[in-house]
């Protein structure tokens, strides 16, 4: 048998009302494990539900993408577009009508600039003289 020290025997022997103080310390140190346990399992719990809530938000993106991907890809059909132009009487430009840089001010004059009003300068105004008044503490 081991030699226990008599201070460590005198700990395991004490009693409280019939139990011992160890078995009482052994207690409260399972019910603190078990309670930080149960705290770390809500914790990953809740992680979890976001992480999940996150991926169905990234799901839902990913498919309204698609959707305007496909609506764009629909809109710019070559096909499309040269019909509608055709509706509203649009064609294609001729060759002949092409301008050249000298001939570009005569399609579109430079805008006039308006002129704008020379400021006027203001003279300062002479600081009006305070009326003294006897007794009047300046």
């Amino acid at each position: 048998m081991i030699a226990v020290p008599v201070p460590v025997k005198r700990l395991f022997d004490w009693k409280v009302r019939g139990v011992r103080c160890v078995e009482i310390i052994g207690v409260v140190c399972v019910a603190a494990l078990v309670f930080s346990v149960y705290i770390a399992k809500a914790a990953a719990a809740r992680e979890s539900a976001e992480i999940s809530r996150i991926e169905s938000e990234i799901r839902e993106n990913r498919q309204r993408v698609r959707l305007l991907r496909a609506e764009a890809t629909r809109l710019e059909q070559p096909a499309r577009l040269e019909a509608l132009s055709r509706e509203i009487g649009l064609g294609p430009v001729d060759v002949r009508r092409q301008a050249v840089e000298a001939g570009l001010p005569a399609i579109a004059p430079p805008p006039v600039v308006a002129a704008a009003p020379a400021p006027v300068a203001v003279a300062p105004a002479a600081p009006a003289a305070e009326p003294v008044v006897e007794g009047s503490l300046h």
